[in-house]
């Protein structure tokens, strides 16, 4: 990896040398395993039911119980890294990802693997935090941190890209526990080059953690995230809706308690920095529209525009390549040249322009439409993202990068759970106005709940009438894309002007 030339002006002592480099190249094997393992197992999910047969409620916590804990633990853990070390927490947590991952593997039961994709998820909560703040004490220089960012936020990007490449030939050649071993190796290596290529960092002064802050911020979080996530599958119920209001207290008591004690698990202090403030605005409203429309376009691809799940994956490579270039190369050269503040403004100006394009996916050229859609907003985010994360991390005091990093990622977490509530639900709505419009009031309830229902019904239709069903679904899924779609860029110009806006402020 050749870091980029450094500013002349910046004294020499500031350059990082080679081993922070090769100690970059470590931070991002645990980040390409985590976005890997965000979305590896989805492929596994029909070799998995046959061969555990799990119920539905169960396999729905396999699924999610992963992300429910990392977006739990995530606060906690980047105060705790703070705390005990940085170093020290990210090993600990690879060890035991490491072995989680090969129990997992061999699960006999679906209560077995949901406990032990509950613990990948509590060793999952302290790589991202730990490698962001990491990366802040390794990288003094401006244009280096950006750079090495950049490299973290790829890892992350490539890891989602190759995920279900890896997944798919993984299960085409071996069983269902297979998706979880490739993170033993990488883990395996962390724990071997870390202790010599990472600088340890704790913050001597800190104090103890506060207990009931820990069962606070997790109880809200979950109860936040599994409320939103149940509303976006199931519907509003009254159940849910307390469930919302719960979380909803939980966080007002978390950040209240926050306010009086010593050594808050939240820095509250951090939201009075304009930068701080600007960049989490930007980071959450881009994770939330970005989120919710990736939901529309993954079907969209597959059921709409009829490719198979490996020709579907191919064509979201330039989205992920546009990550890779927006975060290594355009972001640092953008901030260089123009500041990071400006930067960000027109960016998500830029995202808000690709997502506009989506609208215009359908006819022909609806795929080419749709990949260039995504690859302007895939270098319109890259840059949001990269500066963005750089700002969260510089603003807090140096002590505090870990809590900062946490608080970076929980928004995202958070934040992309109530994309996924908010435009799908919205999106359903719509496509099941479309549907009953066209014709399709007398259709079976699957048939009008979702594209996936209405495909399976016509699969048992006479061939005429199953050809006229199709049609109309897709019609109707693709308004409901690009419904979504205008929605996203809307939001993504108001995240464009509230930044030009808080950024003015003094």
């Amino acid at each position: 990896m050749t870091p980029p030339s450094p500013a002349t002006s910046l004294p020499r002592a500031a350059h990082a040398t080679p081993r922070e480099w090769w100690g970059l190249a470590v931070i991002a094997l645990p980040c390409l395993v985590y976005a890997m393992d965000l979305t590896v197992l989805h492929l596994a999910v029909p070799a998995l039911s046959r061969a555990l047969m799990p119920s539905a409620s169960q396999l729905l916590w396999i699924i999610d119980i992963y992300g429910f804990l990392v977006a739990g633990f995530l606060i906690t853990m980047g105060t705790l890294g703070d705390r005990i070390g940085r170093r020290r927490l990210l090993l600990i947590g690879a060890a035991f990802f490491a072995v989680a991952s090969v129990l997992a593997a061999f699960a006999r039961t679906p209560t077995e693997l949901i406990a032990l994709r509950a613990l990948l998820g509590i060793a999952g909560a302290t790589l991202a935090p730990s490698t962001l703040s990491l990366i802040r004490n390794m990288f003094h220089d401006e244009t280096q941190r950006q750079f090495a960012i950049g490299a973290w936020i790829t890892a992350f990007s490539v890891g989602s890209a190759i995920g279900p490449l890896v997944g798919g030939w993984l299960l085409e050649h071996f069983w269902w526990g297979s998706v979880f071993l490739p993170a033993v190796p990488v883990m395996a290596l962390l724990l071997v080059l870390g202790p010599r290529l990472l600088p340890e960092y704790r913050d001597e002064n800190a104090g103890s953690i506060d207990a009931p802050s820990v069962l606070l911020s997790l109880s809200a979080v979950l109860s936040l995230i599994y409320a939103v996530k149940a509303m976006a599958e199931h519907g509003p119920s009254l159940g849910r809706l307390a469930l919302l209001l719960a979380g909803l207290a939980l966080g007002t008591s978390f950040v209240r308690r926050q306010k009086r004690i010593d050594y808050p698990l939240l820095e509250l202090r951090l939201f009075a920095i304009p930068t701080f403030r600007t960049a989490i605005m930007a980071y959450g409203l881009s994770c939330l529209a970005m989120f919710g429309i990736y939901i529309f376009i993954a079907q969209h691809l597959q059921m709409v525009l009829a490719l198979s799940p490996l020709q579907a994956g191919w064509a979201t490579v330039p989205w992920a390549g546009g990550f890779v270039f927006g975060s290594m190369v355009l972001a640092p050269w953008l901030a260089r040249r123009f500041g990071p503040g400006p930067v960000m403004v027109w960016c998500l100006a830029a995202a808000a322009a690709g997502m506009l394009m989506m609208v215009w996916a359908d006819g022909p050229w609806a795929l080419w439409v749709l990949v260039a859609g995504m690859v302007v907003v895939s270098l319109g985010m890259a840059p949001v993202f990269a500066i963005g994360t750089e700002q969260i991390i510089t603003s807090a005091p140096p002590e505090r990068a870990g809590a900062a990093s946490a608080i970076a990622e929980t928004s995202s977490e958070f934040c992309g759970a109530l994309g996924i509530a908010l435009f799908g639900s919205a999106g359903t709505l719509i496509y099941r106005q479309r549907l009953a419009q066209a014709g399709g009031e007398g259709l079976p309830p699957e048939a009008l709940a979702t594209l996936g229902g209405a495909l399976a019904v016509a699969e048992r239709l006479p061939a005429e009438a199953a050809q006229a069903l199709t049609l109309m679904a897709r019609a109707a899924f693709t308004d409901a894309l690009q419904f979504t779609a205008l929605t996203g860029s809307a939001l993504m110009l108001l995240a464009s002007v509230l930044a030009a806006r808080m950024l003015r402020r003094p």
